[in-house]
């Protein structure tokens, strides 16, 4: 089949990878445009383009999707499917009707559950035991479309956004091409989504992040894994930003210490093996923390360059 695949980020890269090593013809990539990233303004390529760049498949990039010129462009590549994971952009009626078999997107969610742009997070923050993988018929809206195939995933008791994003991207890469055989071969089917099961999850942005120890202790450990690698659960610790990468859900008897009077976001314990914190409801052990500036360090480290007292509260 003559395909052409749009996506932006690694996992959309995870994904193109196992295509391009499937038997179907890459006619072209398309990805959003170089930006330029850190202090330095360095032009960065997106993932999805430096794969396909190694395996000489060209490269389209156009600043909207909607432009005249990108869509005939691709009309001139004559596809049969266009493949989307991730890309970054709803795309029109014009090009969604285009290839003989339209247009499907891998999601990182069992649609109808988790419908926008970060499934992935929302799954550990909300607890939830399973996500998965959809592949469907694409719509000019967000995440509508009819269900092809699905296939769950388990959400392991330690796993961070980026653990299920690696696990979530295989699955995608491999539910894909079973999708498509079962477009060449006529027989994919089109699940209607149940829109009053329907849940929206908003872009993650850098404030999402801010820990409120007045949370329960489970409620702040599933974001601290909800957010690692980005954009990271902070809190201030003497004024200065502190990175929480790591912690622990800790009963009253597992604290060992008597913590009626203290208040939630105040520091119960200081030792080698975390920093014991008072929350909304429970206690929360920090494990790996990172000071402004600093590297990443489990508590022990951290405590023999830097002095923290029982009584400190964070936030401050």
């Amino acid at each position: 089949m003559n395909i052409i695949f749009m996506g932006t980020p690694d996992l959309a890269a995870t994904v193109f990878e196992k295509l391009i090593e499937s038997d179907h013809n890459i006619l072209a990539a398309v990805t959003q445009p170089d930006r330029p990233v850190g202090r330095g303004k360095k032009i960065k390529y997106s993932p999805v383009k430096e794969l396909a760049l190694e395996h000489n498949i060209p490269v389209l990039q156009p600043i909207k999707a909607r432009e005249e010129d990108f869509i005939k462009e691709l009309e001139n590549y004559n596809p049969d499917l266009i493949v989307v994971a991730a890309y970054g952009q709803i795309l029109p009626e014009s090009i969604l009707n285009l290839p003989k078999y339209g247009c499907i997107n891998v999601h990182t969610s069992l649609l109808p559950k988790y419908r926008g742009a970060s499934p992935i997070q929302w799954a550990i923050m909300n607890g939830d035991e399973k996500t998965g993988v959809t592949i469907m018929h694409m719509e000019a809206s967000l995440d509508t479309g009819d269900i092809i195939i699905q296939e769950e995933v388990i959400i392991d008791k330690k796993e961070t956004a980026a653990t299920l994003h690696d696990k979530l991207a295989i699955c995608g890469g491999n539910l894909l091409l079973e999708a498509i055989k079962l477009l060449e071969e006529g027989r994919a089917p089109r699940i209607k989504q149940d829109d009053s099961k329907a849940t929206y999850v908003k872009t993650i942005d850098k404030s999402e992040g801010s820990i409120d120890f007045s949370e329960p202790a489970q409620v702040i450990e599933r974001k601290i894994r909800g957010l690692n690698p980005w954009p990271s659960a902070y809190t201030f610790l003497k004024g200065q930003n502190l990175k929480v990468w790591e912690a622990q859900v800790l009963r009253e008897d597992e604290a060992r210490l008597s913590s009626k009077e203290a208040i939630p976001g105040q520091i119960i314990d200081v030792s080698d093996k975390g920093l014991i914190v008072k929350t909304g409801d429970g206690y929360l052990n920090l494990l790996e923390i990172q000071l402004a500036g600093k590297k990443r360090m489990k508590v022990a480290d951290f405590l023999r360059g830097n002095k923290v007292e029982v009584g400190t509260e964070l936030g401050n």
